[in-house]
């Protein structure tokens, strides 16, 4: 009887011993569950906060890069208005002076290089004002965008035209005005240097807080996968990627280039 109830003591005490065990090791268990659990949590936070640091100094790099852009660009719109407007205006005088004494057999070819004269005069203060953030600013978005227009077909290069539609409304920030017109801008230097375009569109519109602005050529066109690091269309991506702008770019050769970019105004 003894030694019966003596093993029922010693079953009981080793199935009070394994529950025990059982309890420590799943104790143990979720304790190192949990260690795992905030130390990943910790890690991934630390990998975020890198990721936003990263991203903060690109951001940083990139405006203070286009802050410098922007003044090179002014100083040299002043420049250009400045001194060699100045310096064409002179020459202008001049020639008025010596077209009021030139004989008749030479006054005609003093009076085309007149006209060739004010049309350079004219080519550069359009130039001066397109370099210029300040008036870029004071004029806006769509009469900076049509005053390029108006330059190119001037030059006689290509043949531009812009179509706007919705209603206007001013940007959330002046200096995204900026940025959307230098890569617009980008895109008609583009097209005039390499697309041996005939046509180029251009086309705004204003709907439901959003502003798209339209762009197409139809000149060459090109192999995006050919283009080199540094070039325009990198310069572009950037820029439109710094205030938040959708960028959809295509190219095909013999078809031509198309771009769209989307602003959200909210």
């Amino acid at each position: 009887m003894l030694q019966s109830e003596g093993r029922l003591v010693s079953t009981e005490a080793e199935r009070y011993l394994l529950i025990y065990m059982i309890g420590v090791l799943i104790l143990v268990s979720a304790l190192v569950i949990i260690f795992f659990m905030v130390f990943q949590k910790r890690k991934n936070k630390l990998l975020i906060d890198k990721i936003k640091q990263q991203q903060a100094f690109e951001e940083e790099l990139t405006n203070s890069r286009l802050e410098i852009q922007e003044q090179t660009l002014k100083n040299v719109g002043q420049e250009l208005h400045d001194n060699v407007g100045q310096m064409l205006s002179f020459a202008s005088m001049q020639l008025n002076l010596v077209s009021s004494l030139a004989k008749d057999t030479i006054k005609s070819k003093v009076d085309d290089t007149k006209e060739v004269l004010q049309n350079t005069i004219q080519e550069v203060r359009a130039l001066s004002k397109s370099l210029n953030a300040d008036v870029i600013s004071n004029f806006g978005l769509v009469d900076s965008i049509q005053n390029e227009v108006d330059r190119l077909n001037k030059l006689n290069v290509l043949k531009a035209d812009l179509k706007i539609s919705g209603d206007n409304f001013e940007l959330k920030n002046k200096k995204d005005e900026i940025i959307l017109f230098r890569i617009v801008q980008e895109f008609f230097s583009n097209t005039t240097k390499y697309a041996e375009a005939q046509n180029l569109h251009v086309a705004i519109d204003y709907s439901n807080k959003k502003l798209k602005i339209s762009l197409e050529d139809d000149g060459n066109g090109f192999d995006e996968k050919a283009i080199e690091k540094g070039s325009g269309l990198i310069n572009m991506r950037s820029r439109a990627a710094l205030i938040n702008t959708e960028f959809k770019f295509e190219s095909q050769l013999e078809k031509g280039t198309q771009l769209e970019l989307v602003y959200s105004n909210n």
